[in-house]
């Protein structure tokens, strides 16, 4: 019996080598995250695609790991104290991974928290406002005959973009050196264009950001974080 029997979500989704991180994901802004970061970092991992489908997240198995029905979704077999450990939150699992491999966190104690800092800045802003400027402007709040939820996310999203502009001006990278904040923040400004609303917020008119996108994307770890697991099953 391996130890991850235990976990009632491999009844659904079967690990095909228990001995490695389990990954349970889909590919959204906040599920790339952990792929591309397992990519990054190297380790062996298993993914298993989980739809957003009610019957995949509001699953008895997929709440028994994570009872916020929210990808994505990791068990460790080898966690603290070497045991198998779950966890979910992409934030959560991002730093995990990064204090796991002593990897894209920073060489010092104040690297770690402005890493920290720009985390918590996808977090709680740019992830959350763009997530809506997605509902509003392309899914069904388009449909909405009241505009004003839909103009106040593209007025939010416009300004956390002049943020991160000008704090990009002359950096390659958000804290200075590639760590989790970029894998955090990259998906996220991908999906602007997912949701068809680059010309909306004036996309085009943050050429820091663009060019920092074009980096992000051009990392091998990256494109292949992007596909997995992939969207179509």
């Amino acid at each position: 019996m391996t130890t991850l029997e235990n976990f009632p979500i491999t009844r659904k989704w079967p690990p095909a080598d228990p001995t490695v991180i389990q990954l349970y994901a889909f590919p959204t802004p906040n599920g790339v995250k952990a792929s591309i970061m397992l990519e990054e970092t190297g380790l062996p991992y298993e993914a298993h695609r989980v739809t957003l489908s009610d019957a995949d997240v509001k699953s008895p198995e997929f709440l028994s790991l994570n009872p916020n029905n929210k990808i994505p979704a990791i068990i460790d077999p080898n966690g603290p104290g070497d045991a198998p450990f779950a966890l979910w939150e992409s934030g959560a699992i991002l730093i995990y991974l990064a204090e796991k491999t002593g990897q894209f966190m920073g060489e010092d104690l104040a690297q770690k928290y402005l890493t920290h800092q720009w985390l918590m800045f996808q977090m709680g802003g740019i992830g959350p406002m763009f997530g809506q400027l997605g509902f509003f402007y392309k899914f069904a709040g388009s449909e909405y005959e009241d505009k004003r939820p839909q103009q106040r996310y593209i007025a939010e999203a416009k300004r956390l973009l002049a943020v991160l502009e000008g704090h990009m001006d002359g950096r390659d990278w958000v804290t200075g050196q590639y760590s989790i904040a970029d894998i955090a923040i990259a998906p996220w400004l991908r999906a602007l264009d997912f949701y068809g609303a680059r010309e909306a917020v004036g996309w085009a008119e943050h050429k820091n950001l663009v060019a920092y996108l074009d980096r992000v994307l051009d990392r091998p770890a990256v494109q292949k974080g992007l596909v997995t697991p992939p969207r179509d099953g």
